[in-house]
């Protein structure tokens, strides 16, 4: 059954999505919820159990305290409380502890840790409740969030004068964090919150009488019972409901006898046995449900994950089809549906699905669902799998060979990846790898920063390889040069080129070395001094200064060569008014200033910038528009895309602090010279191009001194140009400081692209600019697979060897190759726009290889 590619590409994103939800929805487990009323009220509380009749007690025994002060200290670690150097950390607190009026305990953060915030501040007058706690702890280097001990080890501490005074120090014991909402609830008078899952900390009803406590005990029960009976189906093969209902009738019995007056030492027992039933009540409850809270549903999450494998996998199966000249995907839909391997996959999937649900011990998503869904889920997972054998085994022939030159396709359909494509595709696929572990996505800095460095060496390898290892085909190049007049260089221009060519990818090691080392980022080694806190100390404001101007004079020389007259002006304008904005808030200073006092916000002046800007972009945005409806100049239209990345550029050093300049002048002075004498002259295609983008902006986020962690987010710069807070523009200035980087190399992209084919005469339509941005938005959200067709609908399929045809010939005969590609700019205003621009990208290289091959070999 063939279908068209974007069809295909949107049908394959759509079902990504749905297992994708699966998972998802079996990783965040359902919170348990009552069936109660939102708000709990004292004349909602039950009686008081009473064995023989009914109780006249309804309400709650009185308060243990009126008024509650909760100090909640954020990564407050136990150790830091009980440990041998509490006394140096919290002298007062640890005195408090060792002889004052207080209980000490250790509170574990496990989930749910959310009844945290419930609590509140109550008034009244004494006795009072101070409490001391922690949300959570922290590791040895500082950061939180897993499950090792310093981490979910708090400590909590309960003083008020209600309690014993102590002699010595106790050894703490360990509660729940979630204990503290009960008995604080309880302590004040007050209904449990329906959906607390923690039992009353015993300690604190110490002091009160044998039926207060009976009865707290009592209160917090049935909360417990109710919120198990309306979240769990079995809720009556649980141990803790059955023990609570004994504990129930037991107390019934001691309320009858306490009532008649019995004083006996026989109600005293009896009243500490049902004490204790209800304690392991309680606990049996509580556990049960905070289990069903942090237990993951690892059926849907499993099934969720081979679904969205499946999928992907037949994506990247069919590409090189949907990628071909006729842009539709042949899928062995019927012959899979009509196999054997088919109906045997059903039955055994079937299978399984009846075993897991019938043997789970808990309920799962997937096994709630109705036969008809789950019956529809096996057929799709069942087809799908023999799909890929179809597509495996007519995509996927024997003999795979890896060259050292560029990519190659034999005529037998063999895949030929350079170097390069090796590296992009393992460096792609380990990154995504890598997201797995928790200390990788903290780190990821160091994986993007590995990445780009071999990336350097890579392509420096090649242009050694181009100048180096193919001098014994100077003398037929010289030939063929001069037989192409057009074309021909003198011995120093060639000379010059090459040394520079050679010089790039070590200049850009050095860059990004010392880019490295301006800002730190990540959790382990965040803390340490960087460059950027030197310049930005009130010694070196100077050196600032100066740095910051060289840096914007660089940034005008590097941006201003291809945009018009009228906008060099208003670029020149605007980083004059950008190093003023800079000087008014003090980060900087003019020759002529002698302090450094601020004088303004830095308001007039930055909005003095905000004009030129508009002025860029609009100017960029008429001569594109021009070129697009007037006219059909298409060095009318590249100007105008540069243009509009020289606003950008503009905007950005606006939003930049001062020391971050740099990183700015360095993303301009990389992508000319990788633009000029690599991609250029190696005669890199549009996917290799755009794979290496993609990596330079992602090293540049944090070359930025982002990090994956929230607080490194500037939110200052929501607040340049405005003088009170206004959401629209905060967020978009705060977004766009923030992924400058990315988006810098992404716009660079689709000015490199257009100008590359503009110069050899290559129409370029308005959705062209909008393919090659979906284009590098499909690597960030599949972390950029590169995969060449082994077939092309040509007669000559071979792909171009860059290093094997160089020189003037090489040049004419990609000149007379793209002349006759062509582009189907109809096909990227689909839903699907992956495959649509797989498809101009390689339809331009495949056009381009088969002409080359033609002129060259006749």
């Amino acid at each position: 059954m063939k279908v068209r590619s974007s069809v295909f590409a949107s049908f394959i994103l759509m079902l990504e999505v749905l297992g994708v939800a699966l998972f998802l929805r079996g990783f965040f487990p359902v919170p348990v919820k009552s069936s109660l009323s939102s708000k709990n009220k004292l004349s909602d509380l039950p009686p008081e159990p009473l064995t023989g009749g009914s109780s006249n007690t309804s309400g709650a025994p009185k308060p243990l305290f009126k008024r509650v002060v909760v100090m909640l200290v954020d990564a407050l670690r136990e150790d830091f409380v009980f440990g041998p150097n509490g006394p140096m950390f919290l002298p007062y607190t640890r005195h408090v502890i060792e002889r004052g009026s207080s209980l000490s305990f250790v509170a574990k953060a496990r989930p749910p840790t959310v009844t945290m915030p419930r609590i509140k501040e109550a008034d009244g007058s004494l006795p009072y409740l101070l409490v001391l706690c922690g949300d959570h702890g922290m590791s040895e280097t500082g950061s939180h969030g897993g499950s090792s001990e310093p981490e979910i080890n708090t400590p909590l501490v309960l003083i008020s004068p209600i309690f014993k005074r102590k002699a010595e120090m106790e050894k703490p014991g360990v509660v729940e964090q979630v204990d503290l909402t009960p008995t604080l609830a309880l302590g004040l008078g007050l209904p449990i919150s329906q959906n607390s899952v923690g039992h009353v900390i015993p300690g604190v009803l110490e002091e009160s009488s044998l039926r207060e406590q009976l009865r707290f005990l009592h209160l917090n029960g049935h909360q417990l019972s109710c919120l198990l009976k309306d979240s769990t189906p079995e809720y009556q093969k649980e141990a803790g409901f059955e023990q609570f209902r004994v504990a129930e009738k037991a107390h019934g019995s001691w309320m009858k006898l306490y009532l008649e007056g019995n004083t006996s030492e026989v109600l005293t027992n009896m009243g500490k046995k049902v004490l204790k039933q209800y304690l392991e009540a309680l606990a049996a409850m509580s556990s049960a449900l905070s289990k069903q809270l942090g237990k993951y549903d690892m059926y849907s999450m499993i099934a969720g994950m081979v679904f969205v494998f499946q999928l992907l996998l037949v994506l990247l199966l069919a590409m090189p089809e949907a990628l071909s000249g006729s842009a539709s995907v042949d899928l062995p839909v019927l012959s899979s549906l009509l196999s054997l391997p088919f109906y045997l996959l059903c039955l055994f999937l079937a299978s399984v699905h009846v075993l897991v649900c019938t043997s789970a011990e808990s309920s799962c998503y997937f096994c709630s669902l109705s036969w008809g869904l789950v019956f529809a889920a096996v057929a799709f997972s069942s087809a799908m799998f023999c799909i890929l054998i179809s597509l495996a085994r007519r995509r996927l022939p024997d003999g795979s060979q890896f060259h050292g030159k560029s990519p190659q396709s034999s005529s037998g359909g063999e895949w030929m990846l350079s170097e390069l494509d090796v590296l992009l595709l393992a460096g792609t696929v380990g990154h995504t790898l890598s997201l797995a572990a928790s200390s990788f996505v903290e780190e990821e800095h160091q994986t993007w920063y590995f990445l780009l460095n071999t990336l350097c060496l890579t392509v420096f390898q090649d242009v050694c390889r181009k100048y180096f290892r193919e001098q014994r085909d100077e003398e037929e190049q010289i030939v063929l040069s001069k037989k192409s007049q057009t074309f021909s260089h003198s011995g120093s221009e060639m000379c010059s080129e090459k040394w520079l060519a050679l010089a790039t990818p070590p200049f850009t090691l050095l860059c990004c070395r010392l880019l490295r080392s301006l800002n730190q980022t990540g959790v382990q080694w965040a803390h340490l001094p960087d460059v950027g806190h030197w310049l930005n100390s009130s010694e070196h404001k100077v050196i600032l200064s100066l740095l910051s101007a060289f840096c914007l004079v660089l940034i005008y020389l590097l941006v201003q060569r291809r945009c018009s007259w009228v906008s060099k002006v208003a670029l020149a304008f605007g980083l004059v008014g950008v190093y003023s904005y800079r000087a008014a808030v003090g980060n900087v200073l003019f020759p002529w200033q002698h302090s450094s006092r601020t004088t303004s916000k830095g308001t007039v002046e930055a909005r003095f910038v905000y004009v030129f800007v508009l002025g860029i972009l609009f100017s960029g945005t008429k001569d594109l528009l021009r070129s697009q409806i007037i006219t059909t100049d298409s060095k009318l239209k590249s100007r105008g895309l540069w243009e509009i990345y020289s606003g950008l550029v503009l905007l950005v050093s606006l939003l930049f602090r001062a020391h971050n300049l740099p990183v700015l002048c360095c993303c301009l002075l990389i992508q000319t010279l990788m633009a000029q004498f690599i991609w250029k002259k190696l005669h890199y295609d549009a996917a290799q191009t755009t794979i290496m983008h993609y990596w330079f902006g992602q090293a540049f986020f944090y070359f930025q001194g982002n990090s994956n962690n929230i607080a490194t987010v500037d939110i200052s710069v929501g607040f340049v140009g405005l003088e009170s807070y206004v959401e629209a523009p905060a967020v978009f200035l705060t977004a766009l400081s923030t992924y400058a980087g990315p988006l810098l190399w992404a716009c660079h992209l689709v000015c490199y692209l257009s100008s590359e084919r503009d110069r050899f005469g290559m129409p370029l339509h308005v959705c062209d600019v909008q393919a090659h941005i979906h284009l590098l938005l499909s690597f960030a959200w599949l972390q950029g697979f590169v995969i060449h067709p082994p077939e092309c609908q040509c007669k000559s399929s071979m792909w171009p060897t860059a290093q094997s045809h160089t020189g003037p010939a090489a040049i004419y005969t990609k000149q007379m190759s793209l002349n006759r590609a062509g582009c189907h700019p109809g096909r990227y205003l689909g839903v699907g726009v992956i495959c649509d621009v797989w498809e101009c990208i390689l339809n331009t290289t495949q056009a381009r290889a088969t002409a080359a091959v033609n002129n060259t070999y006749g």
